[in-house]
């Protein structure tokens, strides 16, 4: 064998011996449908993501996709998924249809959606349900965009025992539209609530129940002309309400140059926290890239903003420890 052929492959064999040794991703998953989940009376579909050679015990997390957005989406898109396979945990995506809402919004609004054993509530309830048993899985959190915010809210309100914690990201209250008389209304004005009548629809939708209240991580956009920053403020009334805590921040400072606040219980433990985004629009907050705290793609309603909501949703969680 010749010098030139003994160093070219020597070369080759280099090259193979750096592929097989370069760490293979923690998840080589994809998106899957389940069917069956339940008697599903919102008529909603199932999308789950859940990383291979996810161990028993390990968090669930419900995402609920906005207006005009699908599951597979804003999985991507919002950073859950990247953020499934960077710490370990399975998502469940609920997938509005054409046949509820043309638009493909959540029904936030509907009585008949928001009530506790009936539809879309239930639909995601029984998710939920699916999900924990297939996997075995250990805590459970929900969030969601706009239309899918409002519905984060609803299932905290009405199926609290289900749910360690909410994230919720330009919605709305738990009861808003019927508080305000219209979804619009609610939306682009707010309701006139004190933080006590507030509450009060938090705990008429679980009647008997006496807790513990998942916990409340929020994200507004000063700009969102779509949700108005006002429903932010009345989120806050909402769960600092039935949380049983004041509305005055115990802690006020900025994260990523955004304010932020976090308001504590008498342990000291953050029971809400708010996120306000200077001069964003009405969308999901994502930070695209590899480092660390970043997270999400940029797209329609998924704004780079050097934040990922997701990021801090799931560090506020626990879900990376």
């Amino acid at each position: 064998m010749t010098h030139t052929r003994a160093a070219s492959l020597l070369a080759v064999l280099t090259a193979l011996l750096a592929v097989l040794l370069t760490p293979v991703p923690a998840s080589a998953a994809s998106l899957q449908e389940v069917t069956g989940f339940g008697t599903n009376p919102g008529a909603l579909r199932m999308f789950r993501y859940v990383p291979d050679g996810l161990p028993a015990g390990r968090p669930v997390v419900v995402a609920l996709h906005g207006c005009t957005q699908n599951a597979s989406g804003y999985g991507t898109g919002s950073g859950w998924t990247q953020l499934a396979d960077r710490w370990g945990f399975s998502v469940v995506l609920p997938q509005q249809q054409s046949a509820n809402n043309s638009s493909l919004c959540f029904n936030w609004f509907q009585s008949g959606d928001i009530t506790r054993g009936q539809g879309e509530a239930a639909s995601v309830a029984q998710m939920v349900d699916r999900q924990v048993a297939d996997v075995s899985g250990g805590r459970v959190y929900v969030t969601g965009l706009s239309a899918g915010g409002g519905m984060a809210a609803v299932m905290m309100a009405a199926y609290p025992e289900k749910f360690t914690a909410g994230g919720i990201v330009a919605g709305l209250p738990y009861g808003c539209a019927q508080a305000a008389g219209s979804p619009y209304v609610c939306m682009y004005v707010g309701a006139t609530q004190t933080a006590a009548q507030w509450g009060d629809r938090v705990r008429a939708a679980r009647p008997g129940y006496t807790g513990p209240w998942p916990t409340l991580v929020a994200f507004q956009g000063t700009a969102d002309y779509t949700v108005k920053p006002v429903n932010m403020t009345d989120l806050v009334k909402q769960w600092t309400d039935v949380q049983g805590v004041d509305q005055t921040a115990d802690v006020s400072d900025t994260v990523a140059g955004y304010p932020h606040r976090t308001y504590q219980d008498a342990g000291g433990a953050a029971v809400v926290e708010t996120y306000s985004i200077t001069g964003m629009g009405h969308g999901q907050p994502v930070d695209p890239g590899s480092g660390g705290e970043q997270c999400g793609t940029a797209g329609a309603y998924i704004l780079d903003v050097n934040l990922c909501a997701a990021y801090r949703m799931g560090a506020a969680w626990g879900l990376g420890g």
